[in-house]
């Protein structure tokens, strides 16, 4: 039976939302291993390449936050929270821009399964824990901003390593483009964050599980 939290919802300490937590958390960790083990076989690897995606940064970041959760029982400090809604909102875009912009480039996927698991579930996953567990409190507007601090810095190391080793992990983000068009979609993407964030901070507000 869980336990209603101060505000009505959902305890992230109760057994049955731990039990999932774990599981997806675990099985994107799993996705994301079985993908750096199948490119090794197949070509050397260079880890900064490897780990330069943002698909496989935020699937990281966001199973890892749900794991420190599940361990924590439900007493989540305000930081942890800030982070888990920021996290939730890069898992969100991460979601939307494969989905969206990067489908049709993707070419022959080696393995189907954790390319599904990190592009589709584990975005569709994150934001219904989000919506759905109420183990948050309402995150303040004016912490919104923090959303944008990872990829913006994430996106200068992209950029520098495209102006200087020549690596980009997507396309669109090519400096051989043009950088007109870089700096169009570096907005772009921005925004998508921003707009990303603003939606998890606005359903921090919403309680549909565990009310009384």
């Amino acid at each position: 039976m869980t336990q209603p939290s101060p505000a009505g919802g959902t305890r992230a300490g109760s057994a049955p939302v731990a039990v999932i937590r774990i599981v997806a958390a675990l099985a994107v960790l799993s996705a994301v291993t079985a993908t750096f083990l199948d490119t090794a076989t197949r070509s050397p690897i260079d880890p900064f390449n490897f780990f330069g995606f943002f698909t496989i940064q935020g699937n990281i970041l966001l199973a890892v936050v749900l794991l420190i959760t599940v361990l924590r029982r439900g007493r989540e400090s305000p930081g942890l929270v800030l982070v888990r809604g920021a996290a939730t909102s890069y898992i969100v875009v991460v979601g939307l821009v494969y989905n969206t912009l990067l489908t049709g480039l993707a070419g022959g996927v080696a393995l189907p399964w954790a390319n599904t698991v990190m592009h589709l579930l584990f975005p569709i996953y994150g934001l219904l824990d989000w919506l759905l567990v109420a183990d948050r409190p309402p995150l303040p507007w004016r912490r919104l901003w923090l959303v944008l601090v990872y990829p913006l810095v994430w996106l200068i190391v992209v950029l520098v390593r495209g102006a200087t080793d020549g690596w980009v992990p997507y396309p669109f983000l090519d400096p051989a483009n043009g950088y007109g068009s870089v700096a169009v979609y570096v907005v772009i993407v921005a925004v998508a964050f921003l707009l990303s964030g603003a939606l998890v901070w606005a359903l921090s507000r919403v309680r549909l599980l565990g009310r009384r």
